[in-house]
């Protein structure tokens, strides 16, 4: 645990020498000004892809023309859609111990060996067509145009569970609160398993919501053109526009981790927030395509899904480099301990509280090493 007193920093304490602190000053003003760089995955260039799961060791992608999967950090994708050839776009993924679950415009698809076989899962389902799927606690939700279905046996049959008749696109959670986004009706939300939905729209100047995101007890939700992403932190209660950096458009995708939420929007590339939404610092430098469909975070990796020219990663260190020099070193320290103290929109304030810290300090820590 880093422990602050009310004395000032002791540059000891963290084992630097003036001489050192010295040396690492004249490093970071010599320091290139290379910008950090997207990757896009081989594999995958020129393809739609519209769906994005990390599951331990291994990232899904869904797109046009099936689904896709990586056992090296999205280096690299292959073809994995035996057993659901053919059968159009793939939607959404969700995963629990046992199964990793597709949903696509021709129902759900099953896996029992982590994507190299998929059975089809539809009994139950009034239209094939869907837009997302959820694993929640025992049960598996999927959207689509018809409304909501869930199932209690994964996905061996399927059961309405209302929203009838809405097209509804997304679907997360909150612990057992359910929240779903609609094409022309805006939000809603059931506290009991979709046996009921309530419109919770009060804020939302967009009808159309086409990506929702839980993280922790702050939930957000991707807009119609002209408006963007809401955030709402009384379990959709309220709704506020976000501002701060981010570009007014329409938005596709999240991701989160304990750190960052991370936004896709349609035409205007990546965002990433470290104060929950505050501020946003826009991430494009390689992205040969803006138009993102779905993100996902994986072992050090912000991975993104785009419209017409396939997968990308982009290393999570580079949100901590402060130099350009897409490294985290001795540089990003000498950066740091310079901005140490109370400092409002600073990049070495990871964590967005406003302050350069020891909370900061332990994440610099963290990444040290890195490169992007």
């Amino acid at each position: 645990m880093w422990l602050m007193s009310t004395s000032p920093l002791r540059l000891s304490s963290l084992g630097v020498t003036a001489g050192s602190l010295a040396a690492l000053v004249a490093v970071f003003m010599l320091t290139s000004s290379a910008s950090a760089q997207w990757q896009q995955s081989t594999g995958t260039a020129a393809l739609n892809f519209q769906s994005l799961i990390s599951r331990g060791p291994t990232v899904f992608a869904g797109g046009a023309t099936g689904a896709y999967r990586s056992e090296n950090n999205a280096t690299s994708f292959t073809f994995s859609n035996s057993g659901n050839s053919a059968v159009g776009p793939t939607r959404g993924f969700a995963s629990e111990d046992t199964y990793i679950y597709t949903c696509t415009s021709q129902g759900v698809f099953r896996s029992a060996n982590n994507g190299v076989n998929w059975i089809l899962k539809s009994t139950g389902l009034t239209s094939l067509l869907s837009h997302g799927i959820l694993q929640v606690q025992s049960k598996l939700f999927l959207v689509g145009p018809t409304g909501a279905f869930r199932s209690d046996n994964q996905g061996d049959s399927w059961t309405a569970a209302g929203m009838a008749g809405i097209d509804t696109r997304c679907i997360t959670a909150i612990d057992s609160t359910l929240f779903v986004g609609t094409n022309g009706t805006g939000v809603y939300k059931s506290t009991n398993w979709g046996a009921s939905w309530t419109a919770i729209n009060t804020g939302l100047a967009s009808t159309n919501i086409r990506a929702i995101e839980a993280k922790g007890t702050t939930l957000f939700a991707g807009g119609q053109i002209g408006t963007g992403v809401y955030r709402s932190t009384d379990l959709g209660a309220n709704w506020t526009l976000l501002a701060g950096g981010l570009a007014t458009g329409s938005y596709r995708g999240f991701a989160h981790d304990d750190r960052l939420i991370v936004a896709g929007s349609f035409g205007d590339g990546v965002f990433y927030s470290v104060d929950n939404g505050g501020k946003w610092t826009q991430i494009n430098g390689g992205l040969t395509d803006l138009t993102i469909f779905d993100l996902e975070i994986h072992q050090g990796y912000i991975v993104a899904a785009t419209n017409t020219n396939g997968v990308f990663r982009y290393a999570i260190s580079n949100t901590i480099d402060l130099t350009g020099d897409l490294c985290v070193d001795g540089s990003d320290l000498a950066a740091f301990l310079s901005a140490w103290g109370t400092c409002t929109d600073c990049a070495a304030d990871y964590n967005g509280d406003d302050q350069v810290d020891g909370s900061d300090f332990g994440l610099l820590l963290s990444n040290w090493g890195l490169c992007g």
